[in-house]
């Protein structure tokens, strides 16, 4: 089973927002909603929306949204 991580991290690496979900089309989705709402300032501040793969529902962080 694939689950799908999104992230949106700053600078320092803290987790802003973490949606988790077993659809990839609705995490490639949110995954391009991460990206849009970053603004130019950030972006060039070194913020990042990561979206990664795990295999266990123990490897999302414990803050995330979960979808299934």
């Amino acid at each position: 089973m694939n689950i799908w991580v999104n992230e949106q991290i700053d600078p320092s690496g803290m987790i802003h927002a973490c949606i988790a979900s077993c659809d990839e089309e609705q995490a490639n989705s949110c995954h391009e909603s991460f990206e849009n709402n970053l603004s130019q300032q950030q972006k060039l501040d070194g913020w990042i929306a990561r979206l990664r793969i795990v295999k266990s529902w123990d490897e999302v962080p414990v803050n995330a949204l979960k979808l299934n």
